[in-house]
């Protein structure tokens, strides 16, 4: 059974996002592999006023280290509205205690950049089919980039609070509400092209295993 190929794909956000601007934003995972050795692809993005942006493609290599971490390395390519840029990827991702989902990925680019990201997330059981979930999103470079509207230290963070209603386990709407906000140099240049920098905003949309 350990050698059983297994496969899974998840939209864990698939929503509009309501507030001085409109935007959709999707992001989703798939992988296939054994319990020990996985492929993942991973894909996210936002679209506003038809501009595609925030957009990373990534894909990895994992490998289980205890029951609850894997260890993962990979590729990058950031391609949207903006120049694109590919990284060389490696992190950690699983289980925290108490099950929190956390997960820890390094970057380094083709010229020496180098970037993290922290992402977690929780899921908390109301009744059987009710799920609040709070998640968030840190991403943080080592050098300003302006081709691609990033300063350096923290650049972005996204936060959010999603209920959802899981009318199957692979069908759920959800509601909530999202804080966006971007630091530093990254904030000068949202402030010089007129966006906010920070925003807390209403989301709805529909979570899918598929």
């Amino acid at each position: 059974m350990d050698r059983h190929v297994f496969y899974h794909a998840l939209l864990d956000e698939l929503e509009g996002r309501f507030g001085s601007e409109q935007s959709f934003r999707w992001e989703g995972e798939a992988w296939a592999g054994t319990d020990e050795n996985r492929v993942w692809l991973k894909s996210e993005g936002t679209l506003t006023n038809g501009i595609l942006g925030d957009s990373q493609q990534q894909v990895f290599f994992s490998r289980a280290i205890t029951t609850y971490f894997d260890a993962q390395v990979g590729a990058r390519y950031d391609l949207d509205s903006k120049p694109g840029r590919g990284w060389a990827a490696f992190g950690i991702e699983g289980l925290a205690p108490l099950f929190f989902h956390v997960a820890a990925t390094g970057y380094v680019s083709g010229d020496g950049r180098l970037a993290a990201r922290l992402e977690g997330s929780y899921d908390l059981l109301l009744t059987q089919k009710l799920i609040l979930q709070p998640r968030i999103e840190m991403n943080f470079y080592t050098q300003d980039d302006p081709r691609r509207e990033i300063g350096s230290g923290l650049s972005d963070l996204d936060a959010g609070l999603r209920l959802r209603y899981e009318i199957t386990r692979k069908v759920a709407p959800y509601i909530g509400v999202t804080y966006e906000g971007k630091y530093g140099g990254t904030a000068d240049h949202a402030r010089a092209s007129g966006a906010p920098t920070d925003e807390i905003r209403f989301v709805a949309g529909l979570r899918l295993w598929l």
